[in-house]
C-alpha cells in the first residue's frame, strides 16, 4: 500500500481507456434512439474506439493481481474483529469484473457488428434487431459503469457507500469521451485524411452536448455531496473533508476543468461555432476527469500512501506507454476499417 499513489494513476488511466472504448457504442446507441441525423457522420469514427477494449482489459488484469497493492482494503481482510461487506470478497471482486467486462464488451462489439449489416441490409429484420440491441445499450452502460464505479472508487474505503455515486461517475465519465471525441474529430478532420468527411456543423453539436452534460454532471456531483453533507454522519464526510484538505488543489482544480471553464464558455453562443475554442473546453473536460478519478481514487487512504500524479517517473512512463499505445490502435483500427486514408 505504500506505492498506492503509483496504483492510483494506473487505475485512473484504466478507467479513462475503458471509458473511452465504452463512450463510441454508447453515443451511437444513444443517437440511433434519438434518431439524430447526423449520428450517419460520425458513428463509425465512434465506434472505431472499441479498438480500446483490449487495453482496457490488459490493464484491467495487472490491476485485479496486483491484490492489496491496488486494492488497500484487502491488507485488513482477515484481522481479527474487523469485518467487510460480503461485496469485499475479492475473489467475487475479480469474478465480476471479469465476467462483467466480456459480456458488456461482447454486446458492444455485436452492436458494431449489426450496425454495419444496417447500412448493407434494409430488411425489416435486421433494422429491428439493431433497434432492439440499441435499447439495451443505455442500460449496460448504466449497469455496469455503476459495478465499476463501486469496485474501483466507492468501495475503496470500505463501508463508505452512497445510491447516487454510480450515476455520478458513469455520467461523468461520459462527459470525458464527449470531450475526447471532440478533439479526436478536430484532428481528423484538420488531417484531411477522412474518407468520408463530416460537416463542420458538427462541432456545434458537440459542442451543445458537452454544455448539457457540464450542466448534468454539476448537478449530480452537488447531489452527492449533498447526501452526505445533510446526513452529517461523520465517516460519511470525513472522506470529503480528507480530499478537500489534503487534496485541496487537485479539488478545486477538476471542478474548475470539468464545470467553471466549459460551462462559462460554451454558454456564449458565439464560443459553441468556433471549432479551436471548443477543442480548449473539450481539453478541459478530459484533463479535469482524468484528474477527478485520481482524486476519488487515491484520496480512499490516509495522505502517506499516495503522492502528487505525475510527481514520479513511474506515473509518467505508465500513463505515456497506455495512451500510445491507445493512440496507434486507434489509428490501425481507423485505417484497418477504411475510415482514414493511410497516407
Amino acid at each position: 500500500m505504500e506505492n498506492f499513489g503509483f496504483w492510483s494513476v494506473v487505475i485512473t488511466n484504466f478507467l479513462i481507456v475503458l471509458y473511452l472504448a465504452l463512450g463510441g457504442v454508447t453515443l451511437s446507441a444513444a443517437l440511433h434512439l434519438a434518431n439524430g441525423k447526423w449520428r450517419f457522420q460520425i458513428r463509425s469514427l465512434a465506434c472505431s474506439l472499441a479498438v480500446l477494449f483490449p487495453i482496457a482489459f490488459v490493464l484491467l488484469l495487472i490491476i485485479l493481481t496486483a491484490g492489496e497493492s491496488a486494492f488497500p482494503w484487502l491488507a485488513h481482510a482477515h484481522d481479527e474483529g474487523h469485518h467487510l461487506p460480503g461485496w469485499h470478497n475479492y475473489t467475487f471482486l475479480v469474478a465480476r469484473n471479469i465476467i462483467g467486462f466480456l459480456l458488456v464488451a461482447g454486446m458492444y462489439l455485436l452492436f458494431i457488428k449489426w450496425q454495419y449489416e444496417t447500412t448493407v441490409d434494409s430488411s425489416y429484420a435486421v433494422q429491428r434487431r439493431f433497434r432492439n440491441l440499441a435499447l439495451m445499450i443505455p442500460f449496460v452502460y448504466f449497469t455496469y459503469g455503476t459495478m465499476v464505479a463501486w469496485d474501483f472508487e466507492m468501495t475503496m474505503l470500505p463501508n463508505w457507500h452512497s445510491a447516487s455515486y454510480g450515476a455520478y461517475h458513469f455520467q461523468s465519465n461520459f462527459h470525458m469521451f464527449l470531450g475526447f471525441f471532440t478533439i479526436f474529430l478536430f484532428i481528423l478532420y484538420r488531417s484531411g485524411k477522412l474518407v468520408k468527411p463530416f460537416e463542420g456543423y458538427i462541432f456545434n453539436f458537440m459542442a451543445q452536448f458537452m454544455l448539457a452534460m457540464t450542466i448534468l454532471w454539476t448537478y449530480l456531483y452537488f447531489t452527492q455531496y449533498l447526501i452526505m453533507w445533510y446526513g452529517r454522519l461523520p465517516f460519511e464526510m470525513e472522506r470529503y473533508w480528507d480530499m478537500m484538505s489534503n487534496m485541496s488543489g487537485l479539488w478545486w482544480l477538476f471542478l474548475a476543468l470539468k464545470f467553471v471553464i466549459p460551462f462559462c464558455t460554451l454558454a456564449i453562443t458565439p464560443n459553441r461555432h468556433n471549432p479551436p475554442v471548443i477543442v480548449m473546453v473539450a481539453a478541459s473536460i478530459v484533463l479535469g476527469t482524468w484528474i477527478e478519478r485520481y482524486t476519488w481514487v487515491s484520496g480512499s487512504v490516509d495522505p502517506q500512501y499516495y503522492h502528487t500524479p505525475m510527481s514520479s517517473i513511474a506515473d509518467i512512463v505508465v500513463t505515456v506507454v497506455v495512451f500510445a499505445v491507445s493512440w496507434f490502435a486507434v489509428k490501425w483500427s481507423l485505417t484497418r476499417y477504411g475510415l482514414m486514408r493511410s497516407s
